[in-house]
């Protein structure tokens, strides 16, 4: 079958594999669509992930058909529409370093159980949104990681894939009044799309006045100058002037998450910090997340349709990678199987 590896510092390659043979307690998927993430062109600029490099095999955000089911595997049966915990596998992560990636025709899942690695979702929704299943847990772990509360004012940096699944995810969490700040008026309009009760152009307002504006004033005797009322902000975007930025305007006790990736060292004032007893968490993965949010998805699949910017067949996934990984080409790329 066909599969896409990296095999060498930034270049991706098809690749022909055996196609797997399940055992009596094993399950053959058929891939159906895979998301492009951002850490895959890292995977491939790095020539893969030890022990695996120049050799490999690409892709973690799958949803899949059961074609074939071991004699011993219960609950799960072909046809099945599944999406996929692709840290679960016992042959190492799928698409991160593991013996196994989801851009091929077909993924091997051995030891398969139900609520493990595979939950299964109804067939009316589609493949491409399924998808989004794996990038959706990772917003909502970082959703959780804030501890918002019900009613909370929330601001979200980057409107972005995990951006927007954020506020999707604030929104399950009961959050009052979600704010998405980005520089790209395309995406603010998504945001808008899926739920966002406001948006800001950063590259054109004035942040702290319009949060403060939208937030009330959380400014204190302790705590002076232009602080926004905002509860929760959620750095989704990576740029290094987010950090310092809320720092400068987050009330006393308010909350800033880390999902990005800083790809270079940020500066904070501690010193100022201090009076706005700021709480700083940070978000990686989806420890339990990945099955809480797919009956989201599945409730609510037409917004989530709206992240997806682009849909390539599989016989063109190596232009795929390279479109997603393009700066202001994309926001998410989706491959999909015939």
């Amino acid at each position: 079958m066909k599969s896409v590896h990296v095999i060498a510092p930034d270049t991706n390659a098809w690749v022909e594999v055996d196609t797997p043979v399940p055992g009596p307690a094993d399950v053959l998927l058929k891939i159906r669509a895979c998301g492009i993430c951002g850490s895959d062109a890292m995977y491939t600029h790095n020539g893969g992930i030890p022990p695996r490099l120049g050799a490999t095999p690409l892709g973690h955000e799958p949803a899949a058909e059961v074609v074939e089911v071991g004699a011993e595997v219960q609950n799960i049966e072909v046809g099945d529409h599944v999406v996929i915990d692709t840290m679960a596998f016992t042959d190492g992560l799928l698409g991160s370093g593991g013996a196994q990636g989801a851009l091929s025709e077909h993924v091997l899942v051995k030891d398969a159980q139900l609520d493990r690695q595979l939950k299964v979702i109804p067939k009316d929704v589609p493949w491409d949104v399924a998808a989004l299943n794996e990038p959706m847990a990772v917003a909502y772990h970082a959703v959780n990681r804030t501890n918002p509360q019900p009613g909370a004012k929330v601001v979200v940096f980057g409107a972005g894939p995990i951006g927007l699944g954020a506020v999707l995810g604030y929104r399950r969490r009961g959050a009052s009044h979600i704010v998405v700040v980005d520089i790209i008026p395309a995406r603010l309009e998504k945001a808008l799309q899926v739920g966002a009760d406001a948006v800001i152009n950063s590259a054109e307002e004035d942040i702290a006045a319009r949060l403060i504006e939208l937030h009330g004033d959380g400014a204190t005797v302790f705590n002076r100058g232009a602080r926004a009322g905002t509860d929760i902000y959620l750095d989704a975007a990576g740029a290094p002037s987010i950090p310092p930025t809320v720092a400068g305007i987050a009330r006393q006790g308010a909350t800033l998450g880390i999902v990005a990736v800083h790809k270079r060292p940020v500066e904070l004032d501690f010193g100022s910090i201090l009076t706005s007893e700021l709480t700083l968490v940070w978000s990686m993965g989806y420890p339990t997340e990945i099955f809480e949010v797919t009956d989201d998805i599945v409730e609510n699949w037409e917004k989530y349709a709206v992240i997806i910017s682009d849909r390539l067949p599989f016989d063109r996934a190596l232009d795929a990678l390279e479109l997603a990984k393009t700066p202001g080409a994309a926001d998410k790329v989706v491959v999909t199987f015939d």
